[in-house]
């Protein structure tokens, strides 16, 4: 049995967590570190283990030595590097949330540290498990559209994610969460981008993009500070938090409610009263936020072997959903994730024919979502191989080792450098 414990136990690490519930035989998770003791009691009362077990910080823990197999490392971005290194000079693997290091110079630390201690370090890029993007992977690996010449992602960021976590949230401030919304959001794509290059390596890039929507001057005329206080509009406006969270309560609730996470089932009232609080940034108007993420961008990558692949981020759409295209030299692939299905086209010079399509439905071989839900199933699949791993088998298509998870990293880090400085920067 793998045994884990769990530092920063917010949504994320929790999540994978829970596959000792799913395979308790496999995996168990033994302690926590966190200085929020209601979440410690939390993961204590789920997962089964002793106030022994529960450390303030990773620091605490380290301390203490090695008193597990592993850790899945779900702390706030800017703390990935810090915390993790200790943890592997102590001896543990560790599974680390994305994105795993936030400047360039980080990843070298992290990178050195890891060949330097021998230990595993995977990171928490959950598309590459899921249905849709590995089918794809498994197509690519079998030649059947010949070499990529091109690839072009695109994540649309529906208006109630991007309210309640890049305006409102804590990643709506570079200076605090030390990420760009690139990094926070489409280090995922950029993942996916390098992971189907298969290590061919990015030379240059260029990117392009800002904040131009969730800006006070677009506030609508006569629009208050804070919406269930002062705002005559807020009924109307589709960012006002009655629409967005005191209608969907739970859509986001991890995020929104931490104000409440001491009362089992809040009540509407006390729902209410949390948006009433001038001092949650969840009561104030959308745009008269502190922000100060882009809210689109678009990034071009040319590859060694002359390949080019672009990622477009746009937020505040209706729909929320990831589209991928790949073009080869025997033929292409497309597809919307969220829909779960993607189409094969070649071409085809017989008679009255002009290409070919194979039409791809992942739906028909039952749930997408897996036992998580979120990401296609790619929840479970980061933190089944990576036990698998631990176990001694060999790694998946999609493992997600350091070495294999550094080129999207540093392609997001350089098209932020570049559209700041307005120029192609070269690897």
């Amino acid at each position: 049995m793998v045994t884990a414990i769990i530092v920063g136990a917010g949504h994320r690490a929790m999540c994978y967590g829970s596959f000792s519930l799913v395979q308790p035989e496999r995996f168990k998770v033994v302690g926590v570190a966190d200085p929020n003791m209601l979440r410690c009691k939390k993961a204590a009362e789920k997962f089964g283990f002793g106030e022994d077990m529960i450390f303030h910080d990773a620091d605490e823990l380290v301390c203490r030595g090695k008193l597990a197999d592993c850790v899945i490392n779900g702390t706030m971005d800017e703390d990935h590097v810090r915390t993790t290194v200790p943890l592997l000079e102590a001896g543990y693997d560790v599974l680390l949330e994305k994105p795993f290091a936030v400047t360039k110079e980080e990843v070298k630390i992290l990178d050195e540290a890891v060949k330097r201690t021998g230990r595993k370090v995977m990171i928490c890029h959950v598309l590459r498990y899921s249905d849709f993007y590995v089918a794809i992977k498994e197509r690519i690996l079998k030649g059947e559209i010949g070499k990529i010449v091109s690839i072009q992602t695109s994540e649309h960021v529906s208006y109630h994610h991007v309210a309640n976590c890049f305006i409102r949230g804590k990643w709506r401030r570079e200076d605090v969460c030390k990420s760009t919304m690139l990094m926070s959001k489409c280090c995922h794509d950029l993942d996916l981008i390098s992971w189907y290059m298969s290590g061919v390596a990015p030379v240059r890039v260029s990117s392009f993009g800002g904040r131009h929507f969730f800006r006070a001057e677009n506030a609508p005329e006569n629009a208050g500070e804070y919406c269930l206080l002062d705002c005559p509009l807020e009924k109307e406006c589709v960012y006002s938090n009655r629409n967005i969270n005191l209608n969907h309560p739970k859509r986001w609730s991890f995020y929104v409610w931490t104000g409440l996470e001491h009362i089992a089932e809040p009540t509407e009232e006390e729902y209410t009263a949390e948006l009433k609080r001038k001092d949650n940034p969840y009561a104030r108007c959308i745009w008269k936020m502190d922000n100060n993420v882009v809210d689109r961008q678009s990034v071009m990558v040319e590859f060694a072997d002359g390949a080019v692949a672009t990622h477009n981020m746009i937020a505040g759409t209706s729909r929320p959903c990831r589209k991928l295209h790949i073009i080869g030299t025997a033929g292409e692939i497309e597809g919307t994730m969220d829909d779960s299905k993607f189409v094969v086209r070649k071409i085809d010079t017989r008679p009255g024919h002009e290409f070919s399509v194979e039409e791809v439905d992942l739906t028909k071989y039952g749930d997408t979502t897996g036992a998580f839900g979120g990401h296609g199933g790619g929840d479970q699949g980061v933190i089944a191989d990576f036990v698998s791993v631990l176990e001694g088998n060999t790694p998946s298509i999609s493992c997600t080792a350091l070495a294999d998870s550094i080129n999207g990293h540093l392609i997001g880090f350089l098209a932020d450098q570049a559209r700041v400085e307005n120029r192609i920067v070269e690897f």
